[in-house]
């Protein structure tokens, strides 16, 4: 019983820290110099995800600028990105390192250095 106790005060910290992270580029940020002192495995997992959601966003408002197909996949990303973000704060919310869908894989494989 003790051991389990122990765990969800461990994972705490993360977990508060992989919230902050899901929450606007700012709380990235945030989160990372939150972890950066304690590197949490589980806030570093949640971090990264979140860093791949702000990339793939970013990537999306450039190719918004290309009229009418480029304006067409930002409309259809921008909703699949909320669904990966949704998807993403759910599991921090409940304690999974899962990765978001789609490109979560690939966000695990550019950011493990973070």
């Amino acid at each position: 019983m003790e051991t389990t106790e122990n765990k969800m005060t461990i994972s705490d910290e993360g977990k508060k820290i992989a919230l902050i992270s899901y929450i606007t580029f700012i709380g990235l940020i945030i989160a990372f110099i939150m972890n950066n002192d304690k590197k949490d495995a589980f806030a570093s997992y949640h971090i990264r995800q979140s860093l791949g959601l702000a990339v793939t966003g970013l990537a999306l408002l450039f190719i918004g600028m290309i009229p009418i197909l480029g304006w067409i996949i930002n409309i259809l990303g921008m909703f699949v990105l909320l669904y990966m973000w949704v998807i993403g704060l759910m599991n921090a919310i409940n304690g999974k390192e899962k990765e978001v869908p789609f490109l979560g894989e690939k966000f695990k494989i550019w950011f493990k250095n973070i």
